[in-house]
């Protein structure tokens, strides 16, 4: 397997202006060292969607030795899927939907419900980690619609990349780009998962902030992490700056965990994903 010298960590959004609210982490593998965290649009120079995905998808392909753990769903349940849909076909039948995440995740439910599901149906690895919605949720479906037609779309099979478990992690490569989860980190940890956002801004609320520290806490315990970055999370209400951090680390531990074998094998993720968290 290729050698990964840098994580990237990534909180993604699939916002109108995704890069208000996107950041991305940089982890340095050989010093444990966190020594890169940006907002998105700052990195870009614009916030809209259009810009910013462009080029967080510039920068994975520009990246060397790296490892890119991003917090949106990759694939879809296959219980709403025809037949031996792959992963390829899901990102044809998404560049093909009309611009519009929400009636997307109608068409969703709508097939979930015609096949004798109920509404939502998590896959495999949403179960495994404990992860807070079904990846059609109306909560993160703009995450999911705009995450795999506007990123992973354009990357995957282009050269150099791989996008485990659709292809081998075992093999030579330049960059691998998986799906992140910050909450289901927080819960294999057994930090606070929950109460440490706070989106509306203004002073940390007692709760958030104690729920922060044990959380600040158990990232230092594994990584360097300065003041400096640790301030510029505190400032940051709406906990994006602290979950970019949580998709590094916790996207690197669990690269390092993972049985490539018998991921390959497991009947389901070469097609609806896994979480790498």
């Amino acid at each position: 397997m290729s050698p990964i010298n840098t994580v990237y960590g990534v909180d993604f959004s699939g916002a109108r202006l995704a890069g208000l609210n996107a950041w991305i982490a940089t982890l340095d593998v050989p010093s444990k060292t966190i020594t890169a965290l940006d907002r998105l649009g700052d990195l870009a120079g614009d916030d809209t969607r259009a810009v910013s995905l462009a080029y967080l998808v510039e920068s994975i392909r520009a990246s060397n030795q790296a490892l890119w753990a991003i917090d949106f769903p990759f694939a879809l349940p296959l219980e709403i899927l025809d037949g031996g849909f792959t992963f390829r076909d899901q990102l044809a039948w998404l560049k093909d939907q009309p611009d519009d995440a929400y009636a997307f995740g109608r068409v969703c439910v709508d097939r979930a419900l015609a096949r004798g599901h109920g509404m939502h149906v998590r896959r495999d690895t949403d179960k495994e980690t404990k992860t807070p919605f079904d990846c059609y949720h109306y909560r993160i479906i703009c995450q999911t619609f705009y995450g795999m037609r506007n990123v992973m779309a354009p990357l995957h099979r282009t050269k150099g990349t791989i996008t485990p478990p659709f292809d081998r992690m075992d093999r030579d490569f330049d960059r691998a780009v998986v799906e992140g989860c910050p909450g289901s980190t927080l819960k294999r940890w057994g930090a606070p998962h929950h109460s440490y956002k706070q989106p509306a801004g203004g002073p940390l609320e007692p709760k958030r902030l104690k729920n922060r520290k044990l959380i600040l806490d158990a990232i230092r315990s594994r990584v360097t992490l300065s003041d400096s970055f640790v301030r510029k999370i505190q400032r940051n209400g709406g906990g994006d700056a602290l979950d970019a951090v949580l998709a590094a680390v916790g996207g690197w531990e669990s690269w390092q965990s993972t049985d490539a074998t018998a991921m390959r094998k497991h009947p389901r993720y070469s097609r609806e994903g896994r979480i790498f968290a």
